[in-house]
């Protein structure tokens, strides 16, 4: 395809998960894409390599959902080991979680990442330039003017009202704006080695982190037939002696994986960092995914972080992009930055517990744990929910309610039984236990309203009506992230909290 031209409304810089993801979002929306990928060809090897359940969710509504179990498989868990094989965290993963699909999945992600861009190639609005490196960006008025140059080193231009950065951890996008960064200082080096098994075997559990200050290693499973081992580089070992095939065999030998039963698909080492971007949006230009922040892996949530900006960003961008005012995108920063500053002092505190090379250290964490820990396995925690941003201020709402992260359970809807995001659709969604007289029209919002009721929506699994009565709610208001905008005990409160969100909106 030839380089970028012409005039689109929106723009977004980088064709990995996130950027592929938020264009579809975008793109069923109705809106005009243009994707610029500086690779020629999509990246062969797997970075990420799993997804949880919310993700999962969030992926479905790309519209790619039935595709998922082809390049996935559900995790079993998820267990912490000290050098002698004892169990210092057990988390079991269910195969179908709180949000409709498994607590955790592992995936190949380059499977992923051509599922996607084959699903944006079903969008006669999207256009996508590989080989093009973006080299300038310039606000021009209520237009951003992305230059670009070609594997051949031609220039291009294309205009886009609005513009967003999913460019990777070593962003120009948010280079070339001359963001700041919070660096928590925290990281470490670690040689991560992709293996093709040549004979299946059983991992129980899929996912283990053995925190042997020996030689700390993270055993997961990386999608169908591959797995991902990770050992950590220890105090004065340079990593010269870690970059060599023969150094990745030696400490994969132990695990019983062979030159003999295995194909080492890939061994190098990788420095993890925790930081996030200070400022997310630079006027029409915005940050997402790795561009935004960076994260160590041990709770596997830097791809689910970046897709939870996505799904946060485009319905935001599609309300601008229908006329509210731009500063409905001030709340991307404010809800998502607090999320991600949390999810990577979570994975930091994670990381210091693992990356534990003393011995003695290492013996007085392992006995601290155990003799704190819990009789039995744990769960995996519900999403974390949202304390401030677009949420409701109505003084007779439910607060507790507010932010939090609706589950997903089946529905049936018309005589036809499916996940409540397929049979009920996706967008705001107003869900009562009984019908309401007047509803208020919200601009720009295409508002779904939901009757738990027999003949209306039924609730199969009794997701809905347990989790209404546990807030002491009638009725909720969900956001497309899903995401409460607020909730209400009173059925006659109904019109007022949609005003709410109505003010809200109109106020920004």
């Amino acid at each position: 395809m030839s380089g970028p031209q012409g005039e689109v409304d929106v723009a977004i810089v980088g064709l990995g998960p996130i950027g592929a993801t938020l264009a579809i979002l975008l793109a069923q929306r109705g809106w005009r894409v243009a994707v610029v990928e500086c690779r020629p060809q999509p990246y062969p090897l797997p970075r990420a390599t799993s997804f949880d359940g919310q993700a999962a969710r969030l992926l479905a509504g790309a519209g790619i959902g039935a595709d998922l179990a082809g390049l996935s498989q559900p995790a079993t868990g998820y267990q912490w080991l000290d050098a002698r094989g004892r169990v210092l965290l057990d988390i079991v993963f269910a195969s179908v979680g709180r949000y409709g699909w498994p607590d955790a999945s592992t995936m190949h992600q380059p499977a992923l990442e051509a599922l996607l861009t084959r699903r944006l190639a079903t969008f006669p609005n999207v256009r996508i330039w590989r080989g093009h490196e973006v080299v300038d960006l310039r606000e021009d008025g209520d237009r951003v003017v992305v230059g670009t140059k070609g594997g051949d080193g031609a220039a291009h231009t294309v205009a886009a009202r609005w513009v967003i950065g999913c460019d990777g951890a070593n962003s120009f996008v948010r280079e070339r704006l001359g963001v700041g960064v919070t660096d928590l200082g925290f990281s470490y080096d670690w040689l991560l080695c992709d293996v093709e098994l040549a004979v299946e075997r059983a991992f129980l559990p899929t996912n283990q982190q053995w925190c042997d200050p020996a030689r700390p290693t993270t055993v997961v499973g990386s999608g169908p037939g591959r797995r991902r081992w990770e050992f950590m580089r220890l105090p004065g070992e340079g990593l010269d002696e870690l970059r060599t095939s023969d150094a990745a065999w030696r400490l994969l030998e132990p695990h019983g994986v062979r030159p003999d039963n295995a194909r080492l698909l890939r061994s190098a080492t990788y420095t993890f960092r925790a930081m996030w971007a200070d400022q997310w949006r630079d006027g029409r230009v915005l940050l997402a995914g790795d561009a935004a922040h960076l994260m160590p892996p041990f709770a596997g949530q830097g791809m689910c972080s970046g897709l939870r900006d996505a799904a946060n960003l485009a319905w935001k961008l599609d309300l601008v992009l229908r006329g509210a005012s731009a500063e409905l995108l001030d709340t991307y920063t404010i809800e998502r930055r607090a999320q991600v500053r949390q999810a990577i002092r979570e994975s930091v505190k994670l990381g210091r517990v693992i990356c534990v090379s003393d011995p003695d250290a290492a013996a007085d964490r392992d006995a601290a744990i155990l003799a704190n820990s819990r009789c039995g396995p744990n769960r995996p925690e519900p999403a974390k929910p949202l304390a401030e941003g677009l949420l409701s201020r109505l003084p007779e709402g439910v607060a507790a309610a507010r932010g939090d992260v609706v589950p997903q359970g089946r529905v049936c809807v018309g005589g036809h039984a499916g996940l409540f995001d397929d049979r009920v659709g996706r967008g705001f969604v107003l869900l009562t236990r009984d019908g309401v007289d007047a509803v208020p029209v919200v601009p720009g919002v295409d508002l779904i309203v939901a009757r738990l009721a027999p003949g209306a929506v039924t609730d199969v699994d009794e997701v809905y009506s347990s989790y209404l009565a546990g807030f002491g709610a009638v009725a909720i208001l969900v956001r497309p992230d899903h995401h409460v905008f607020g909730a209400v005990a009173d059925l006659a409160l109904v019109p007022a909290l949609l005003e709410d969100l109505k003010r809200q909106l109109n106020a920004l």
